[in-house]
């Protein structure tokens, strides 16, 4: 193991990367890729290596010919001793490599990490001679593209687990997750119930009458449902839509804990309580503001208007919890209505697209009201199918859980190939997979003979000609499971 400054004069970059000029020089930053500049500092061949910019941090280049750099790079170039010594092919992927290592050793800062000079020169990497350097450039080359074969592959993988998670939800908004069964309660008599129950609420005043909804066209029906489900608006399923509150909130845990954006996990439709910030709320306000298990909560105005309408279900809390003014809480008949099969249809991607139709832009940020969320059209089916169709997404969400595991296990496999290959480098004999590379096998063993079409369709085996019939033959899980 050697100093990083004992290899290598250390220099920081000169030019800021506002202040470019486009021309016909280089001019290399911390971002991956590169711009161009109408002056040039140096001619020489070096690393370029991201001292500052965050999600960038300790990514290295290599250059061989005339450039400039940005001021959040450092310039490494051989000092004199090793000028015959060190193959810099070699050593931009052995820094590449082990970035992650490399950062984790070396940065320093809270809310914004960066690497100086003294810390990074003084930081001990690994040194070969230089015929082994050059003998190596050969495989991790090869390696090289095998991983980055891995990644591409991966890409697929993650894009299908995608779609298919999007087919399960939507055959189940279509009626088409589950057999009906003929003698259930239709939902027209669900929605008599709830009239009946709003009515009952105004007369004791507990709510206020609501706005009558315009009635639904055929035209706006997306498609046909199955017998004794009903198309309705949101509106008309709910006891309450509200706006969270708009007191300000800091980490003084003494308050009251209130829920943002950042505490919905889009990705689970659930909450996630890991940031929580508290308010100051009189007991009027916390009355007002409470969630209570069951309840669902929609973003209502976001930067990104992707984030906007997407929905997480307020599930087995243990204490009080407020929510805050940007998203919107939305209360069910709990009695004739299964809150999970309304988050599985506010996810699905029939119901984004009408999401996406009203979100309008307000001083740069994307929002919908309540109005246009209690407009957005509903496929309601009876209870007891409501409940069946919950059952079988979660049994189908598990097995997509199961892929992406195997997604996120193969990118730690990615990762891992080259590092064992400059791992063979630094020992006298060649390291054992077990202790350095996770083994990856392509064809997952599957007990249940559906799942390695699943699986398949997934990782993308399938031309797109032939995803519609694999998704189809997911959906029959449903009835086969009982």
């Amino acid at each position: 193991m050697i100093k990083i400054g004992d290899l290598f004069d250390i220099e920081k970059g000169s030019v800021q990367s506002s202040k470019c000029v486009e021309g016909e020089y280089n001019f290399i930053t911390a971002s991956e890729k590169w711009k161009t500049h109408n002056e040039y500092t140096h001619e020489c061949e070096a690393l370029i290596f991201a001292m500052s910019a965050s999600g960038s941090l300790g990514r290295t280049h290599y250059v061989n010919g005339k450039f400039v750099t940005s001021d959040l790079c450092f310039i490494l170039t051989p000092k004199n001793k090793y000028k015959d010594k060190l193959n810099l092919r070699f050593y931009y992927y052995y820094f590449n490599t082990f970035r992650e290592k490399i950062v984790s050793a070396t940065a320093t800062g809270t809310s914004k990490l960066a690497i100086n000079r003294k810390i990074l020169s003084n930081h001990k990497i690994h040194y070969i001679d230089i015929d082994r350097q050059i003998a190596l450039i050969g495989k991790i080359e090869a390696m090289q593209e095998v991983s980055k074969s891995i990644i591409e592959e991966i890409a697929v993988q993650e894009k299908y687990v995608s779609s298919l998670r999007q087919a399960i939800l939507q055959q189940a908004v279509e009626g088409k997750l589950c057999e009906q069964d003929p003698t259930d309660e239709p939902a027209s008599v669900l929605l008599e119930k709830i009239n009946a129950e709003k009515e009952k609420l105004i007369a004791e005043k507990k709510i206020k009458k609501q706005k009558e909804l315009p009635p639904i066209t055929e035209e706006e029906k997306p498609f046909v449902l199955p017998y004794g489900w009903e198309w309705c608006k949101l509106g008309t399923l709910l006891s309450d839509l509200k706006y969270g509150t708009s007191s300000p909130c800091d980490y003084n845990s003494t308050n009251t804990p209130v829920l943002r954006i950042p505490n919905i996990d889009t990705t689970s439709n659930s909450l996630d309580l890991g940031d929580l910030k508290y308010g100051k709320l009189k007991e009027s306000e916390v009355l007002e503001y409470q969630l209570k298990n069951g309840d669902i909560l929609i973003i209502r105005s976001n930067g990104s208007a992707s984030l906007v309408g997407r929905a997480a279900l307020v599930n087995n809390i243990k204490h009080q919890l407020c929510y805050a003014g940007y998203l919107i809480r939305i209360r069910t008949f709990e009695r004739v209505i299964d809150a999970r099969f309304l988050i599985n249809v506010l996810n699905c991607r029939f119901l984004r697209s009408s999401i996406e139709i009203p979100i309008r832009t307000t001083t740069g940020v994307k929002n919908i009201n309540s109005s246009e969320v209690s407009n957005l059209l509903i496929p309601l089916p009876p209870l007891a199918e409501q409940q069946r169709i919950v059952e079988k997404v979660d049994k189908l969400m598990a097995l997509c859980d199961e892929l992406e595991q195997e997604v996120t296990s193969a990118k730690k496999y990615a990762s891992q190939l080259m590092e064992a290959v400059l791992q063979e480098a630094f020992s006298n004999e060649q390291a054992e997979t077990k202790d350095n590379v996770i083994v990856f096998s392509p064809q997952p063993q599957q007990a249940n003979t559906h799942k390695p079409l699943l699986a398949a369709a997934a990782r993308g085996k399938m031309s797109e000609a032939t995803w519609q019939r694999i998704a189809d033959e997911a959906m029959k899980l449903a009835s086969e499971e009982s």
